[in-house]
């Protein structure tokens, strides 16, 4: 199956703004743990980059390994559907088999076939590699078990991507079954380092395993390296044994917890801090910051308050302005974002921003600059991939448009997804390619009607209290709930509490100082929700909802009634 771009960018841009200034950024992470899922900001400068959000059991994520069974063969595409467990079968092109396929593929057999004898990848004797221009119909055949990588998830219609390449990824190294080369990451710039980590490596690196060193073991001592070495080793012979007694498909190997494995990839000096507002996570967390920087596990640090964490550190607010259609930016522009399957498509509109200069080329070029600083932004946030096409305000002047496009490389730098950036072309386009492993991340900012439900129609907003003081009174007299947070939206929660003696004040006084009311700002208008002492959310949606006090008294006559003829 070959590989198509599905998702384009346009950009369409019309205005000015003032010159950017480059700061030094200071990032924090932000983890909100929900029962069901988990959601991750980065901020730099207080300014989300970054947001991933998943269920809290994500299966088939890129790292997990499985024992699958080849399902078909496809020699025109020179590739096989493997059965992974997925609805649609995974993916295995004869590229993605590696070098060392025939070894790979001999050894295993073994481990499966002899359940009493655990073969040793550095005892087995190295096959030659297999033919770059071979066929998937030479290599493999239907049925053949396989231990496979998730190296793309499911995006859309398509099933997981996989590779037989085996890797296990640390914070210092890559360790690869069945090679035999050390590479080192090319960030590390001294010849003198890169030297001295081969030495090391290849003093305690077993035979038959290959090593990539990553950027974050340069200067670490050598039994740090031995010690995650040695780690990383115990994971791929746990992986193989899980293997010999489980019947395909089957999940053999799952990638560390996402939170921490982001951290693995983004961890640097430049974080402030990171929160989590959940206790068991916050341990884990910690736990990997003792590892890898022992010195500043002070920046792992406890929420507890019961306002929402992603509203008391502005998330919320920036999510609902930057995942909607419409993106406002700086000098009151702002973006027009519309997604197809194939292709996103944007258009920039100058809005009603003032030009600080009267000369348009010099406007283009600021509206044109200020646009590439959002669309940066963007990308990352809603870790857009595929094929990106910015189209720009028109610049006559050349080295204008060379300055946007060294812009566009320096803001685009830091971004961790591999991508290519053209120069603009005649018409003002810009082209990028961005690796796509993930579905890009799609938030709804429209809010649907927590009273109608789509009808049409809602219950006048002026009873809304009246439905919260219902709530409160069944919660503390029939449920006998105390210690509980009644979440509304923050117009509501000021409205509650104005005045000296507010109706919270008067609602406290009359049920006892059980509960309390707190704003959530990803409520709408007149939706609500309770979370109990312990943090769960209690189940009080309007088909479970007690009666109102009209309708009670009408249930009641109904079966005084009803008794009565009986009765008689």
């Amino acid at each position: 199956m070959g590989e198509k771009h599905n998702n384009t960018l346009f950009i369409t841009t019309n205005s000015s703004t003032t010159p950017l200034t480059t700061v030094p950024m200071q990032s924090e992470l932000i983890v909100d743990v929900q029962k069901k899922d988990v959601a991750i900001a980065l901020t730099e400068d207080s300014r989300l980059v970054s947001l991933q959000k998943e269920g809290r059991t994500t299966a088939y994520a890129v790292g997990d390994i499985y024992l699958a069974k080849v399902k078909k063969l496809m020699p025109g595409l020179n590739a096989a559907f493997v059965n992974v467990g997925h609805e649609k079968d995974a993916f295995l092109h004869y590229l993605d088999l590696g070098s060392q396929f025939s070894t790979y593929a001999k050894f295993l057999e073994e481990a499966l076939d002899d359940k009493n004898k655990m073969p040793q990848v550095s005892r087995i004797k190295r096959e030659a590699d297999i033919d770059k221009h071979g066929t998937i119909v030479d290599a493999l055949k239907q049925g053949q078990q396989l231990l496979v990588q998730i190296v793309k998830e499911p995006i859309s219609s398509k099933g997981p991507r996989l590779t037989t390449e085996i890797t296990f990824t640390g914070r210092y190294m890559v360790l690869i079954p069945f090679g035999d080369k050390i590479s080192i990451s090319q960030k590390i710039k001294t010849t003198e380092e890169k030297l001295r980590l081969r030495r090391i490596l290849e003093a305690i690196k077993p035979k038959n395993f290959g090593i990539i060193i990553r950027t974050s073991a340069e200067g670490k001592k050598v039994a740090e390296l031995n010690n995650e070495l040695k780690t990383l080793l115990k994971c791929w012979e746990e992986t193989l044994a899980k293997a010999r007694k489980a019947t395909p498909p089957a999940l053999v190997f799952e990638e560390e917890s996402r939170i921490v494995g982001m951290l693995r990839d983004v961890f640097s000096p430049s974080f402030e801090s990171i929160h989590v507002n959940n206790e068991e996570v916050y341990g884990q967390i910690r736990k990997y910051v003792e590892l890898i920087a022992p010195e500043r596990t002070d920046i792992v640090k406890l929420y507890e308050k019961p306002e929402p964490i992603f509203d008391h550190f502005g998330i919320t607010r920036q999510i609902k302005s930057s995942f909607g259609k419409t993106v406002s930016f700086k000098s009151g522009a702002y973006l027009i974002i519309e997604s197809t399957e194939a292709l996103h498509v944007i258009d920039v509109n100058s809005g009603n921003r003032s030009k600080a200069s009267n000369d348009q080329e010099t406007n283009a070029l600021e509206v044109n600059m200020r646009a590439a600083d959002e669309i940066a932004r963007q990308l990352r946030l809603r870790d857009m991939g595929g094929i990106i096409v910015i189209d720009y305000i028109d610049m006559n002047k050349a080295e204008h448009r060379q300055k946007l496009y060294d812009h566009m490389r320096e803001l685009m730098a830091n971004d961790r997804a591999r991508h290519n950036i053209l120069p603009l072309s005649k018409f003002g386009l810009m082209q990028i390619t961005r690796q796509r492993v993930r579905p890009a991340m799609d938030i709804v900012t429209a809010e649907d009607c927590p009273s109608c439900y789509g009808k049409g129609k809602v219950q006048p907003s002026l009873l809304f209290t009246d439905v919260l003081k219902e709530k409160v009174a069944y919660l503390t007299g029939d449920l006998r709930q105390s210690g509980f947070i009644l979440y509304v939206h923050p117009f509501v929660d000021a409205y509650l509490k104005k005045g000296l003696i507010s109706m919270y004040r008067r609602w406290r006084m009359e049920y006892g100082n059980k509960f309390r009311v707190m704003p959530d700002q990803s409520l709408a208008y007149l939706q609500y929700r309770v979370v109990d002492k312990n943090g769960e959310e209690i189940d009080l949606k309007e088909e479970k909802d007690v009666d109102s006090s009209a309708t009670k008294s009408k249930t009641k006559a109904k079966e005084r009634s009803k008794n009565s003829e009986e009765t008689t």
